[in-house]
């Protein structure tokens, strides 16, 4: 069953969606509604994690400190010298 729904938001944003509603040749509302549903699927029930991942889920521990970022950025710095 339907139910109205009032939003307040900016004009121009209202404007741009309906021109992208307009050109999917949908209207407004069941772009909004297909957006919120697809916020409130449950998405990860629906995704199948391979055997491969399951098996090396877990395989790797790392420090608790490890810190990704710098360790990407040592190896760039080391490469590209």
């Amino acid at each position: 069953m339907d139910t109205k729904l009032t939003l307040i938001a900016d004009k121009e944003i209202i404007e741009k969606a309906k021109q992208y509603a307009k050109s999917q040749k949908i209207s407004l509302s069941r772009l909004i509604e297909s957006y919120l549903s697809s916020l409130v699927s449950k998405r990860s029930e629906e995704i199948e994690i391979s055997p491969l991942v399951k098996s090396l889920s877990g395989v790797i521990s790392l420090e608790n400190d490890f810190d990704a970022k710098e360790k990407y950025t040592d190896f760039l710095l080391e490469k590209y010298k």
